[in-house]
């Protein structure tokens, strides 16, 4: 498992912009067979909500943020070999971020998760245009369609392409989450239909076992 130790001097590495250290932990930890999940947690997904966090809080700038990032998603290639040489069975999922959201890496690692389980995951990335994404729901017709929502005041724009998806796919399966709900907006969630919110990765886990 990850130490605290461990844990401590990926994030000063990280936040440095030091991407041949930060490398060279996940390469040690995938040497050792640490569960994918678990790195994915307890390193990758941790890492970046005390990002968020210092982001919000003026304590790093947008520059950081945006290289921590970059970083990040560098590191999830290195992960891909093995997420995609799992046993797949018939069910998939399209994830998308919503219009107008940049913060792609949560949904990037929603659709990973859904691959180590089997599932054919179809990530489109940041800022879909709800058109297109309408298109490729239509095409693949998904077991379920994953959305995240990283800014709160984004989610009026949410609300419409759920709503857009429940006209053109009435009986299509919606899973939502993303750090934009710590600040509220479940509470419309409730009033679609075929919505599932999902608050963490360890949710997200047992829906695609």
């Amino acid at each position: 498992m990850i130490t605290e130790t461990l844990y401590s001097q990926y994030f000063t590495a990280l936040l440095a912009g030091n991407r041949v250290q930060c490398t060279e932990i996940v390469e040690q930890l995938l040497d050792k067979n640490i569960p994918i999940y678990a790195l994915y947690t307890d390193l990758f997904q941790r890492s970046m909500y005390e990002v968020g966090r210092l982001w919000e809080e003026n304590k790093i700038s947008v520059a950081v943020e945006h290289l921590t990032t970059s970083i990040t998603e560098s590191l999830l290639a290195l992960v891909y070999p093995t997420i995609f040489s799992a046993p797949h069975k018939n069910k998939s999922i399209v994830v998308s971020c919503s219009a107008n959201e940049y913060h792609q890496i949560g949904a990037k690692m929603v659709a990973d998760v859904f691959e180590l389980n089997g599932w054919h995951g179809y990530f489109l990335g940041a800022n879909t245009p709800v058109t297109d994404l309408i298109k490729y729901i239509d095409n693949k017709k998904p077991d379920l369609v994953g959305l995240s929502l990283s800014i709160y005041f984004n989610l009026p724009v949410l609300s419409k392409i759920i709503d857009n998806i429940n006209t053109h796919f009435p009986a299509q399966d919606i899973l939502v989450g993303g750090q934009a709900f710590r600040w509220g907006g479940k509470e419309e969630l409730h009033k679609k239909k075929n919505v599932l919110y999902l608050e963490s990765l360890d949710k997200i886990a047992q829906v695609a076992e």
